[in-house]
């Protein structure tokens, strides 16, 4: 019995996103709005630590699946049916969220191993014999083995226990890649092995951003719907502005730019783990840390407090600093509007405690803007003629 080799994508042609793909993407807007809701509801630092643990998580079993469909072919009947049943089993992942740390704690455990070490057995089967990239999916899937003891354990506790176990969990997830996903027996993987499609890699990171920045504009306008007064229209527009001035910060230039790196370089597998699979989860994490803070604003304009003023400032810089590690890995160097802007939120903190939410919310919009406005002028100046 031999290999199906043709279940690979085609090179030759170049790797667009695919209908499958992009209908697989509509669970984790609602992954993502879960994430959100379950941050607003328990907005202690204990809440934003589990609440950053479960986006671990998503964020894993979505990037994961964004690797396999750049080495296999969605088109092909069996990789869309892996694909739509690790979309069925996110669904139940993503329900199960709200309580992972509760009773749904197995369920949300069993749901992540099952989509983690199914997807990726599949890849092992599929993968051409004898090839760097079997041998290499097949570490990745002893570490999936691994994670999962921890997930599952962890789902079987309860409290202290099982969030240590899930922390153990995501630190094996982290650590993997970093490693080569090392295991005994099989060797270690070079970032040479990952011959993906850097384009295709980009694309997928960039419209799971799309879908972050979607759930941020489903809940202001939400948000707004229920609590419509003045001060709250001054607050929906602020926060609109400002999920659009981080959606310029990102897709302004460094999106099509980055895609051009990453195509053109001489081992994409290095910045795809880099660049994509790692620096982008901060910038996600900002955006859903931004969405809190809209909801908060418009709901609540002129109550002051310290959880609105870290979701408000702390959101633009999550993102501004993720963003800037990401042109530090694909340009060699930070940019110095992206510092400035990270200088001008943390400087804002100590007048949140004591000015209203919707005015912090404005000079932070104004902020992010700045940095914008500061990109597109030195590109235009980089690029005009001496």
């Amino acid at each position: 019995m031999t290999t199906d080799t043709g279940l690979l994508r085609s090179r030759a042609t170049g790797g667009r996103v695919t209908f499958p793909e992009l209908f697989f993407d509509l669970v984790y807007v609602f992954a993502v709005t879960q994430l959100s809701h379950l941050l607003l509801a328990h907005l202690t630092w204990h809440g934003a630590a589990q609440t950053g643990l479960l986006l671990l998580a998503v964020w894993w079993a979505w990037v994961y699946t964004a690797w396999h469909t750049n080495w296999f072919d969605p088109e092909r009947s069996s990789v869309r049916l892996v694909l739509g049943g690790v979309m069925l089993v996110s669904l139940i992942m993503s329900a199960a969220l709200p309580d992972a740390f509760g009773r749904h704690g197995l369920l949300f455990a069993c749901a992540y191993v099952a989509i983690q070490i199914g997807r990726t057995a599949h890849s092992v089967i599929a993968a051409p014999r004898n090839t760097p990239l079997r041998r290499n999916l097949a570490r990745v899937l002893a570490w999936a083995l691994l994670s999962g003891v921890f997930w599952i354990t962890g789902g079987l506790t309860e409290a202290t226990a099982r969030e240590l176990l899930w922390a153990a969990a995501v630190g094996a997830d982290l650590v993997a890649p970093w490693v080569g996903f090392v295991t005994p027996g099989l060797g270690r993987s070079a970032t040479t092995d990952w011959s993906i499609d850097g384009a295709h890699m980009a694309e997928r990171c960039q419209l799971f951003l799309i879908i972050a920045f979607g759930e941020s504009i489903l809940v202001t306008g939400s948000t707004f719907g229920q609590a419509m007064s003045p001060s709250s229209a001054a607050a929906f527009a602020v926060s609109f502005a400002g999920s659009a001035g981080l959606w310029w910060v990102y897709f302004g230039r460094s999106a099509e730019a980055g895609s051009r790196v990453i195509s053109s370089a001489d081992d994409p597998g290095r910045l795809a783990r880099s660049a994509y699979t790692f620096l982008h989860l901060p910038m996600v994490a900002g955006i859903v840390v931004s969405a809190v803070g809209d909801e908060l604003v418009i709901s609540h304009p002129g109550e002051t407090g310290v959880e609105v003023t870290l979701t408000v400032l702390g959101g633009p810089a999550l993102f501004l600093a993720g963003h800037a590690l990401f042109k530090r890995v694909l340009w060699g160097r930070f940019p110095a509007s992206h510092l400035a802007g990270l200088a001008a939120l943390i400087a804002l903190a100590p007048a949140g405690l004591v000015v209203p939410p919707l005015a912090v919310a404005a000079a932070a919009m104004a902020v992010v803007i700045a940095v914008a406005l500061w990109d597109s002028v030195g590109r235009r100046r980089a690029a005009r003629p001496e």
